[in-house]
């Protein structure tokens, strides 16, 4: 099949998927019946701020530019985030976030992970939780979050703000039109519009770094006979989904390329999952590689990160890891919006990588049962398109410098 036929498949595929099924329709149906009952609401006033952030570590990392927003325009106002367990670790290192609550949100698992318990129940419990706490206002920061603002709905929070998005609306007291713009810039302007602020400040994502994250990362470079003076390029070559992943023989490729051209030693980052991801790349380079795969806590990622000259990778939140701490960007971005989800920053610094199939961004991350072969939107980048970004990164950098 030709790339042009193929594009037309998947636009009516991803057409197809994103339209509402049967049982979809019928939750709607049920969720805008819930949120007219006659739930009590909370009594108690406090200056407590409830934020609701489902997402893995990206996507709550790009909510913080919004929370310091928050904690300028009010700092008398007490924030607490519930987000979960993957994201807490880094949340709770911003001053501006007073409370860090977890929760085993459903629907945010992971692939091969077990399934939650039942949703309407476990959102019951979870409110009789946050009404023990009691809060003023609660804000849904991702827009299609029906249970967050099914939560906040159930747990009696008066005020609560959201996008005007079906199944989340009928639960909000102040709706916003959801933009498509990047996620820094959509949950900047939720809290603008909650606090009737009018500011055009384009939010800088910032990540502070601990020092003995720093040291404990030096000592694992010591370890591995890696000098922590050589300069670094690390490469994180997994991502949720296969439909994110490139061709272990293509990141060989690119890391022999960009380790004898720059003089560079190349680090592996990933999770425990990815080990074996990692190795069969490792396995096919003539350079010497060092993996730390499954070894770093977040906190730790990102002091790595912030001493390497660039960060290479698919889509993923160890991309806006890298961004956070200041350090360019080379992400290959497949079926995503990198107008949405690229890492935030100078352009100059952060490079996003596409393929010219018509079919992208199809912003549909799990094709299920439809075989990879058919969704070629990141295999088919490359090897020189990647050394040439990470080229132009590297040297931006030094110009930097």
């Amino acid at each position: 099949m030709d790339k042009e036929t193929l594009a037309r498949r998947n636009l009516n595929k991803a057409q197809t998927l994103h339209q509402p099924s049967a049982l979809h329709s019928i939750r709607g149906l049920f969720l805008s019946f819930l949120a007219k009952a006659p739930i009590p609401p909370q009594r108690a006033r406090s200056n407590r701020v409830l934020v609701i952030r489902p997402d893995h570590l990206g996507d709550a990392l790009l909510m913080t530019p919004a929370l310091q927003f928050v904690k300028r325009e009010r700092p008398e106002t007490e924030l607490h985030v519930i987000c979960g367990a993957w994201a807490a670790e880094l949340l709770a290192r911003f001053d501006e976030v007073d409370v860090v609550l977890t929760l085993d949100f459903p629907g945010f698992q992971r692939q091969g992970a077990s399934p939650t318990r039942n949703p309407y129940l476990q959102a019951l419990d979870s409110a009789r939780m946050l009404r023990r706490i009691g809060y003023d206002s609660a804000l849904i920061m991702r827009p299609d979050h029906w249970w967050g603002a099914m939560l906040a709905f159930l747990a009696g929070i008066r005020e609560r703000i959201g996008y005007d998005n079906a199944n989340v609306a009928p639960f909000l007291t102040g709706r916003l039109p959801h933009q498509h713009e990047h996620a820094v810039m959509q949950n900047l302007h939720l809290v603008q519009f909650w606090l009737g602020a009018d500011d055009d400040q384009s939010g800088e994502l910032s990540l502070p770094v601990d020092p003995a994250d720093i040291a404990a990362m030096d000592q694992l470079l010591s370890d591995r006979q890696i000098d922590i003076a050589q300069p670094i390029v690390c490469i994180h070559p997994g991502s949720g989904m296969p439909s994110k992943l490139w061709q272990s023989d293509k990141w060989a490729k690119a890391a022999d390329q960009v380790s004898q051209r720059h003089n560079v030693a190349i680090i592996f980052t990933g999770s425990s999952a990815e080990k074996t991801l990692i190795d069969d790349i490792a396995g096919r380079m003539r350079a010497k590689s060092c993996s730390v795969a499954g070894e770093t806590s977040a906190g730790q990622l990102a002091a790595l990160y912030r001493r390497a000259c660039a960060v290479l990778g698919p889509d993923s939140g160890a991309m806006h890891v890298a961004a956070a701490v200041q350090t360019p960007t080379v992400t290959l971005f497949g079926p995503a919006d990198p107008l949405e989800f690229a890492p935030w920053g100078d352009r100059r610094k952060h490079a996003v990588i596409t393929s010219p199939i018509a079919c992208r961004p199809c912003r549909i991350l799990d094709w299920r049962d439809d075989p990879l072969a058919f969704h070629p939107c990141v295999r088919d980048i490359s090897v020189s398109q990647v050394l040439e970004e990470t080229r132009r990164v590297l040297g931006a950098k030094s110009a930097e410098d």
